[in-house]
């Protein structure tokens, strides 16, 4: 069965994308939570994960850090996390490869805290940026590919378990949007198992 090392459910974006991937993969696994900014984190997540960071998943022997490593990893097993299509496919690789190595105003200026409502006006030319080129990923997939399904792909992907965290960050700040792309964040919000993640959250503040 996988192990898979998590952080906090209400900062930990990172380890959000792959734990929302396996759980609707429907793939068996087991969950080790570790608290994070606390004096042994450090130590903690070292026992698992040789980047010291999380997430991290434990397969027998293997070892595959970094969330979009280990989303691949998954799709090995359950190939239905990504598209059929060749042509979908690849994008929905694209959008995924950008959100993980991109909109680095994003995630300083709006990071993931779901407990939290913090709406405001005014933000920064960088931060308006990358929030608008997320919001014409979201239109470009769900007017092209929307086939079949309410998700960037018609059917649930990893690209839509990379931008999960950007839901929880649009909810929190306020983000305005256009109706596909509310349409698609509603859809997203509320699954079961972004809402397991919810509430776990809470209950960790707590």
């Amino acid at each position: 069965m996988f192990k898979l090392v998590i952080g906090d459910r209400n900062y930990s974006s990172w380890s959000l994308r792959p734990w929302l991937a396996i759980k609707q993969s429907g793939l068996p696994f087991e969950e080790v939570s570790i608290r994070l900014r606390e004096v042994g984190t450090k130590a903690e997540i070292f026992k698992y994960s040789p980047s010291g960071k999380v997430p991290c998943l434990i397969d027998g022997e293997t070892v595959v850090w970094d969330s979009l490593a280990i989303c691949e990893y998954l799709a090995e097993t359950a190939p239905s996390l990504w598209p059929a299509d060749r042509q979908m496919r690849a994008e929905a690789r694209s959008i995924s490869a950008e959100m993980h190595s991109g909109f680095g105003a994003l995630r300083h200026s709006l990071p993931m805290e779901i407990d939290a409502s913090k709406p405001y006006v005014e933000r920064r030319a960088d931060v308006r940026a990358d929030i608008a080129r997320i919001v014409a990923i979201w239109q470009s997939c769900r007017a092209r590919f929307n086939a079949g399904g309410p998700f960037l792909f018609g059917q649930f992907s990893i690209a839509d378990a990379m931008f999960a965290p950007v839901v929880w960050r649009f909810i929190t700040y306020a983000i305005e949007l256009p109706d596909e792309s509310r349409a698609w964040l509603e859809t997203m919000s509320a699954l079961p198992a972004m809402q397991e993640w919810r509430t776990g959250a809470l209950e960790e503040v707590r």
